[in-house]
């Protein structure tokens, strides 16, 4: 049997330490409330709690935190974070499903950096046309009133993707 990142940790947890909610959050660097939070949303699982309801993390749970917490400042979604994690839970799966996560998630990157580079040619434009004169002929807040004064489109996407 191949060994992962959770099966690892599991053989040793007898003799891992327990982290209360605070210890683990400060152990891994997320926020208690992020912790609640992955743990609704189906990243973590639910924590063994003590006869007083207080919940109780072992290593292993520590580690996946890390684990979440690296991958969200990647950039990663909830949902490719889960996959991913589905993934690491079968060491001997093909990790093409992997590789097409990590490429599904540069192309998007790629498509917000060059959103990004439209958006700093239009902030420079409108900064460089304002002569510090007068609001009333401001280039920076004409162009805000009309769009047609931009030189790129730069419309944000609706929430709905639109």
């Amino acid at each position: 049997m191949e060994s992962n990142f959770y099966s690892d940790y599991r053989s040793k947890r007898k003799m891992q330490k327990e982290f209360t909610i605070g210890q683990a959050a400060e152990t891994s660097g997320v926020k208690v409330t992020t912790i609640r939070y992955y743990e609704s949303v189906g990243l973590m699982p639910e924590p063994r709690r003590v006869e007083s309801g207080r919940r109780v993390y072992g290593q292993a749970s520590v580690d996946l935190l890390g684990f979440i917490r690296h991958a969200r400042d990647l950039g990663f979604t909830v949902e490719a974070i889960r996959d991913l994690i589905d993934l690491q839970e079968n060491p001997g799966t093909d990790c093409t499903k992997a590789d097409e996560l990590a490429r599904h998630h540069l192309i998007e990157t790629q498509k917000r950096i060059e959103q990004l580079r439209v958006l700093e040619g239009e902030l420079m434009r409108m900064i460089d046309g304002c002569a510090g004169g007068k609001v009333g002929s401001c280039e920076i807040v004409t162009s805000l009133f009309d769009h047609s004064k931009c030189s790129f489109e730069h419309k944000p996407k609706a929430p709905n993707g639109q």
